[in-house]
């Protein structure tokens, strides 16, 4: 008898080992499912910028993706000229430059009241501007094209300037609006205590708070500027006023040929700007608020 029952209580005490190992089983599979598809996803960023780094460095670049057999600086020196390189990026350096300026200021101007002076009009207006940036740049194109005609503002850096920034002005202030609520607005009270007005305060109080939301609108805004390639297409005719995003595509030559190496050449150079602003600001972008503190006493 007693034999018997052994069996059957070594197997009641087995069940729930066993049971305890199927849910972690299942978690490292899910976990090994998760990292596979990290790494092909990290996979898919990081072929295209191998072959960049790899086919400038190759004299006999393609579109494969492989390790050079002799290392030059050949398609450096090619691209490096005023004509296809320097005053293309100074083109774009002055066109996203000013655009993202003008963008940054009227943003904050814009956000500043939507943020201190809740009214019923606040959200609707949002939503409005939230729908602006839904509408595809190709679809406001040709009245764009018709209207700076008449005001002679096509083929001029000012006119592009302006449609850069009234493009990116909507979801900038978005972006502004909520930082800007983070800041307490018991310190703009004290301020204006002391005889500043609102400007004052925005300027000196507000802004120099939200230094992280600041640098948020700058990079996104001059990214998505520095990338563009339609706008200034369209609106600017003369080649020597043609940015970089632009210039890009005299790479591509007739009949299906490309010159790769100086393609990824000038692809390396032409991202450097973007990369050394978000080192600049990276402490910036990094840093919190810090106002926990900042009404209490």
């Amino acid at each position: 008898m007693a034999s018997t029952l052994a069996p059957r209580t070594a197997r009641k005490t087995r069940t729930p080992a066993a049971s305890r190992r199927t849910p972690a089983s299942r978690r490292t599979r899910r976990r090994l499912a998760a990292d596979a598809g990290l790494l092909a996803a990290a996979a898919a960023f990081v072929l295209p910028l191998a072959w960049v780094v790899l086919s400038a460095l190759d004299p006999r670049a393609s579109l494969r993706v492989k390790v050079p057999d002799g290392v030059t600086l050949d398609n450096f020196d090619a691209i490096l000229t005023p004509e296809i390189t320097f005053t293309p990026l100074l083109n774009s350096l002055v066109l996203c430059g000013g655009a993202t300026a003008l963008t940054v200021v009227c943003a904050a101007l814009a956000a500043y009241p939507l943020s201190r002076f809740p009214s019923r009009l606040n959200r609707p207006f949002l939503l409005t501007v939230l729908f602006a940036t839904s509408l595809p740049i190709t679809a406001i194109m040709v009245p764009v094209y018709a209207l700076f005609v008449r005001v002679n503002l096509i083929d001029t850096m000012q006119g592009t300037i302006f449609f850069f920034a009234a493009s990116q002005l909507p979801f900038a202030i978005w972006l502004m609006k909520n930082f800007m609520d983070g800041v307490p607005k018991e310190l703009e009270e004290a301020a204006w205590t002391d005889g500043a007005s609102s400007l004052q305060s925005l300027l000196r109080i507000v802004l120099p708070l939200m230094g992280p939301g600041v640098a948020v609108v700058t990079v996104f805004s001059f990214v998505m500027m520095w990338g563009n390639f339609f706008v200034p297409f369209m609106l600017l005719l003369t080649p020597d006023q043609m940015p970089a995003s632009v210039s890009i595509n005299d790479f591509f030559g007739n009949r299906g040929m490309v010159a790769y190496g100086q393609l990824a050449a000038f692809s390396i150079v032409y991202s450097t700007p973007v990369i050394l602003l978000y080192v600049l600001i990276s402490r910036r972008l990094g840093g919190g608020f810090a106002l926990g503190g900042a009404v209490k006493g």
